[in-house]
């Protein structure tokens, strides 16, 4: 592929199963993926590790952001005094929004993604989010993705010259399953993500918290052994 025609594309990667797959599915269209991972006080910090990997198997560059979210707390994820939730009574309210979000996370991590676009004049930007077997955040969103792809090009060098900014969100409409499905098929290995809020220093998942839960859920409901390291 010539440099005029390459493709280059941001992959938000945090070594999870959804964005995983999202950067497999970025690499099989013909993009040039340079991933951005974030260690941004969160107690699973051993993800990163993961991404690390699947970056270097993928051929892409990778960059870890370090940035302090956790120091205002209001997560599970990052505060410490805050245990987080092992039974799916336990995320509050049904319908409401559980203790494990971290509040305006995907919009640093985007905002982030959209500043190293216009640093490499990549018009593309990957991002796992899901609406269907997601934890009720309010980031990932079909109103979110679109309210900040029109900012996106507000604000931007490239957007106000006319060379568009796209936020890709190949799996917001699927179910983990079919997220799970199409991996497989493009050829990922699941047994190099993992998916754990409370990730041991060895990388091993506790196999209980929601996130546990909604991967396990996904594996046998594509009749797919889950290959993943439980402690």
């Amino acid at each position: 592929m010539s440099e005029t025609s390459l493709k280059r594309a941001i992959v938000l990667l945090s070594g999870g199963l959804d964005s995983a797959t999202t950067l497999v599915m970025a690499t099989a269209e013909g993009y040039e993926c340079h991933c951005l991972s974030f260690d941004y006080g969160q107690r699973h910090i051993t993800e990163i590790q993961y991404a690390e990997v699947l970056a270097k198997q993928y051929d892409a560059t990778h960059r870890t952001v370090r940035i302090d979210i956790g120091q205002f707390g209001g997560s599970a994820l990052t505060d410490n005094s805050i245990d987080i939730p092992e039974r799916a009574e336990e995320d509050g309210e049904e319908g409401g929004i559980p203790v494990t979000y971290v509040p305006a996370r995907n919009t640093i991590f985007l905002s982030y993604a959209l500043g190293y676009a216009e640093v490499l004049e990549a018009h593309d930007i990957y991002i796992g989010v899901n609406a269907v077997d997601y934890s009720g955040y309010p980031d990932c969103r079909p109103e979110f993705i679109s309210a900040f792809e029109t900012m996106a090009n507000l604000a931007t060098r490239i957007g106000v010259e006319g060379q568009a900014v796209k936020i890709h969100t190949p799996l917001i409409d699927l179910r983990k399953s079919e997220i799970i499905q199409a991996g497989i098929e493009l050829g990922l290995d699941y047994a190099q993500t993992v998916s754990c809020y409370q990730l041991d220093t060895t990388g091993r998942a506790c196999g209980r918290c929601d996130s546990c839960r909604i991967r396990r859920a996904g594996f046998v409901d594509a009749g797919v052994i889950d290959p993943t390291r439980y402690v």
